[in-house]
C-alpha cells in the first residue's frame, strides 16, 4: 500500500515537471522552435485545429519559422491566427508559405522573460509541495486508522521528502537551461 502511494507519488510529479517543460518550451528566447506556434489553432472548415495537423512547420534557420499549409485556402486563417495570438510576430507570405522571422530580444525583454520563467519555476515547485503534503497527509491519516506503524510512517515520509528533492533540482535544473537560453545574445 505505500509503494503504491509513493508510485501514485512519483507520477503526480513527473506530471508536473512535464507540465512546467511544456510551459518553458512555449516561452520565446529569441531563437526560433516550432513549439512556438503549437497553441496557435485554425479554424479549418469551421473547426478549430491545430496548426501543426494541417501545416508543415520547419526552422531552416535560427530565427526563422516557415510554415507551408497543405492545403494553400487556409493561409489567410492561418495568417489571422498568427497575428491574433501572443507571440508578437509578425508573418509574412508570398501566396504559398508563411515566414516568421523571430527578432532578436532586447536586455530589457530578457530581463522580463527569465522573470516570467523564474514564476513558472516558482509555481512547479510550488505543485510539488502540494503533492508532498497530500501524501504526507494521506500517510499521518493511515497511522492514526493504525494501518501503519509509526516507523513504517516516518520511513514513508522520508521517501517522499527525497522524491520531493529530487524533482525541486529538476524544476532548478530546468530554470537554469532556460534562463542560459534566455540570455545567450
Amino acid at each position: 500500500m505505500l509503494q503504491d502511494l509513493l508510485d501514485e507519488t512519483k507520477v503526480k510529479m513527473e506530471k508536473t515537471i512535464k507540465a512546467l517543460r511544456d510551459e518553458l518550451a512555449h516561452i520565446r528566447t529569441g531563437r526560433a522552435s516550432s513549439s512556438l506556434v503549437d497553441r496557435i489553432k485554425i479554424s479549418y472548415y469551421g473547426t478549430l485545429t491545430p496548426l501543426k495537423q494541417i501545416a508543415n512547420i520547419s526552422i531552416p534557420e535560427s530565427n526563422l519559422i516557415v510554415i507551408q499549409p497543405w492545403d494553400k485556402k487556409c493561409l489567410s486563417e492561418i495568417e489571422k491566427a498568427i497575428w491574433k495570438s501572443d507571440l508578437g510576430l509578425a508573418p509574412s507570405t508570398d501566396g504559398n508559405i508563411i515566414r516568421l522571422t523571430i527578432p532578436p530580444l532586447n536586455e530589457e525583454r530578457r530581463k522580463e522573460l527569465v522573470k516570467l520563467v523564474k514564476r513558472e519555476a516558482e509555481n512547479g515547485k510550488i505543485g510539488i509541495r502540494n503533492i508532498r503534503r497530500e501524501v504526507n497527509d494521506s500517510i499521518k491519516k493511515e497511522e492514526k486508522e493504525n494501518n501503519i506503524s509509526e516507523d513504517e510512517c516516518k520511513k514513508c515520509q522520508d521517501k517522499v521528502q527525497i522524491l520531493t528533492d529530487e524533482y525541486i533540482k529538476s524544476i532548478d535544473k530546468l530554470l537554469e537551461l532556460k534562463e542560459k537560453e534566455i540570455m545567450e545574445v
